[in-house]
């Protein structure tokens, strides 16, 4: 028999009458995940800093799909009073969440602080997601099956681990790959123990998480020879979406499942499900990250009858 297809973008359902946000929507993977989501049908909100750019990324959504129903709306994944304004205002216009794209990232910057003082990558890769999933969660909770998709990336297999005794790496040498991949760690962490309270807590949402494998969405990073590599055999981040968009739409996807690229050491190809790091999927590591989280954001929830805080 002839080996089936690849899943693609064609093999996205029509997606009308649902509500997607996507933050950091604005350029690479994010814009191409907002002009597949609008194109299929879905009411898409990009999300990001710069409304500038967010406008330019309506503008290119549109050229390709003119009836792109499209809304930007500005938030800060770095910064936690930016991201509670934009689950205030969200919450009191749109009636529903059906996907939540944790696609904005911090990769590889040098060693800084978010506003509210977290080590960059951590602050941004994970504790905004914590706390943007907590203050929507009575929007995904409207919508019959929401989904939640986290984004991972292969380094998190890179990193020496996630040290929450020194998140900020102040008794550590800091290296950048390194607290990157710590941050993904974070991320697919928090991914699993969502999956965990969610169905203890009989919630019909999904939460999910998806990597793009080599793809070319940061092509000044790193040095000389990265940044050509990443130009010469990285794949576009129209083929690294997809296993986020499969996350995001395919009927089959089942909470707690990661996916990523089907080809060699999951670095190219199309989607399939795939494994997490030993640690990352750790429930012990989980229950203490989700601990960790709460009382670093003041965000609470999926606790025994808590509500978002």
């Amino acid at each position: 028999m002839p080996s089936p297809t690849p899943w693609s973008q064609t093999d996205i359902p029509p997606l009308a009458g649902q509500t997607v946000l996507v933050t950091g929507a604005n350029r690479g993977l994010g814009l191409v995940l907002a002009s597949q989501f609008a194109m299929h049908g879905a009411h898409v909100v990009v999300a990001g800093r710069d409304m500038a750019k967010l406008a330019l990324a309506v503008a290119s959504i549109r050229n390709g799909a003119p009836r792109a129903d499209v809304e930007p709306m500005s938030i800060d994944m770095a910064d936690l009073a930016s991201i509670r304004r934009f689950a205030d205002k969200f919450a009191a216009t749109h009636g529903k969440l059906d996907v939540l794209c944790h696609n904005a990232a911090a990769i590889m910057v040098p060693h800084g602080r978010t506003v509210d003082g977290f080590e960059s990558h951590i602050g941004t890769n994970h504790l905004g997601p914590f706390a943007l999933t907590g203050l929507l969660l009575d929007s995904l909770r409207a919508a019959p099956a929401a989904r939640i998709v986290s984004t991972g990336s292969l380094a998190h297999r890179m990193s020496s681990g996630l040290d929450l005794d020194d998140s900020d790496y102040a008794r550590r040498r800091y290296k950048e790959m390194d607290a990157y991949g710590a941050s993904k760690i974070a991320a697919l962490s928090f991914t699993f123990e969502l999956d965990r309270r969610l169905r203890r807590a009989q919630l019909p949402i999904r939460a999910v998480a998806a990597h793009p494998g080599y793809t070319a969405t940061n092509t000044d990073l790193g040095n000389a020879f990265i940044r050509l590599s990443t130009k010469l055999f990285a794949q576009s981040p129209a083929i690294g979406a997809l296993p986020m968009l499969y996350a995001a739409t395919a009927p089959d996807v089942r909470s707690g499942e990661y996916f990523g690229p089907s080809g060699f050491k999951e670095l190219r190809g199309a989607p399939r499900r795939v494994q997490a790091s030993e640690t990352a999927s750790d429930a012990t590591l989980g229950a203490r990250l989700w601990n960790w989280s709460q009382a670093a954001t003041g965000v609470h929830y999926l606790d025994a009858a808590t509500s978002p805080a």
